[in-house]
């Protein structure tokens, strides 16, 4: 059978980071950003987890970066201590403050003198390139780890963004409020060299991080609560991409998909993706409703790992808040008919199940983190 290379092209992505066509809307929080970065303000993203905010990052970082204003981005996710944190802010900054990786070892050794580096390379020197210090050298190691790209950015006459994706991950560090204060009494003072971005998925802890008075990085910079892509643009997009590899969907579907899974944007690709699979030349009912057990069936082992460990008066409580239950939990109704204990127990319940990003909670609001395990939990839990 003769395969047209039309439909060798993978429509949707997801789970990953999109770009290019398959990134859709944020006309406003990508020129948000745009002048953010070009003029130097610190901003920070906020959002639940898979609502592309590592997209957009990469997209206004893919357009600004040029030889007079540098981009660095990276996760700090895999760092579990501030000495993990600096190996890897040190490594990232030299690596992509330069122009090609012959002058990594130069220029790590020039900006970091004071704590004679030691730099390895592996067999692909472009991707397995590391710096590490003596650590034992604390007196002189945050200025000159945290100043790195104040430095470069004064000696080469350019502007610097670094990007911190997962930065949330601070928080599992010992003394991580101290290591906070730290971050910010140097970066506070590189104002018209270097701007920080800085996001990441947990959406409570970044908001704790951010928006408390008693902490450090309070009013650090421009903060951005990323709202979901509306509707409006999911539907054309979703249709573009079906008529780009020869296929096509009615608006109706596509609306479908949206609403099946409240526009959340790591699943409008996926369910979009796995309707583009069944359909054959345009998009049916049946295929529709074929996609929508396999989204259910692909994630389940995903839901299950949610359950694992959850005690009966969690699972009572996200029942009430599948029920749609969205507040006024304490009410004595409420209480009797989803079985909750006592009215001392929600405030418990909803911190717990907020951390365990299970919940989300806007404006005393409740609701769902993951729309999709909300429709599985109703269909196998309920």
């Amino acid at each position: 059978m003769k395969i047209n290379r039309i439909y060798m092209e993978n429509p949707f992505i997801y789970g990953v980071a999109t770009s290019g066509k398959w990134f859709t809307d944020r006309e406003k929080d990508t020129k948000r950003l745009l002048m953010n970065f070009t003029n130097g303000i610190n901003t920070i993203i906020i959002s639940p987890r898979r609502w592309g905010k590592t997209s957009l990052v990469l997209k206004v970082a893919e357009q600004l970066n040029s030889k007079n204003l540098k981009i660095v981005t990276f996760d700090i996710f895999s760092c579990r201590s501030a000495e993990e944190f600096y190996r890897t802010f040190a490594t990232k900054i030299i690596k992509q403050t330069a122009s090609k990786w012959e002058e990594w070892s130069e220029n790590a050794l020039h900006f970091l003198s004071a704590l004679t580096p030691k730099i390895s390379f592996g067999s692909d020197p472009v991707n397995d390139f590391n710096i590490s210090f003596d650590f034992s050298k604390k007196h002189i190691l945050d200025e000159e780890v945290l100043n790195l790209p104040l430095k470069i950015a004064k000696e080469k006459g350019i502007k610097i963004v670094v990007c911190i994706d997962e930065f949330q991950q601070i928080g599992e560090f010992d003394d991580y409020v101290t290591f906070q204060k730290k971050l910010r009494s140097f970066w506070q003072l590189q104002a018209n060299y270097v701007s920080y971005c800085l996001y990441g998925s947990k959406k409570h802890m970044m908001e704790k991080f951010f928006s408390k008075q008693s902490m450090p990085f309070y009013k650090f910079g421009d903060v951005i609560f990323l709202q979901k892509i509306a509707q409006e643009y999911w539907v054309p997009f979703i249709q573009k991409r079906f008529e780009e590899t020869g296929k096509s969907i009615s608006p109706e579907l596509a609306e479908k998909i949206c609403e099946t899974v409240e526009n959340h944007s790591s699943y409008v690709q996926q369910f979009a993706w796995l309707i583009w699979v069944h359909t054959q030349k345009e998009t049916t009912l049946a295929d529709f409703n074929e996609a929508y057990n396999d989204l259910l069936n692909q994630n389940t082992p995903l839901y299950y790992g949610y359950m694992d460990g959850l005690t009966s008066l969690q699972i009572n409580f996200l029942r009430a808040v599948a029920d749609g239950i969205e507040d006024q939990f304490s009410r004595r109704e409420t209480i009797f008919i989803y079985n909750l204990g006592t009215s001392a127990n929600i405030s418990r319940l909803k911190k717990s199940l907020e951390q365990k990003e299970l919940i989300d909670i806007t404006e005393k609001r409740v609701t769902f983190n993951d729309p999709v395990f909300r429709i599985w939990f109703r269909k196998e839990i309920l």
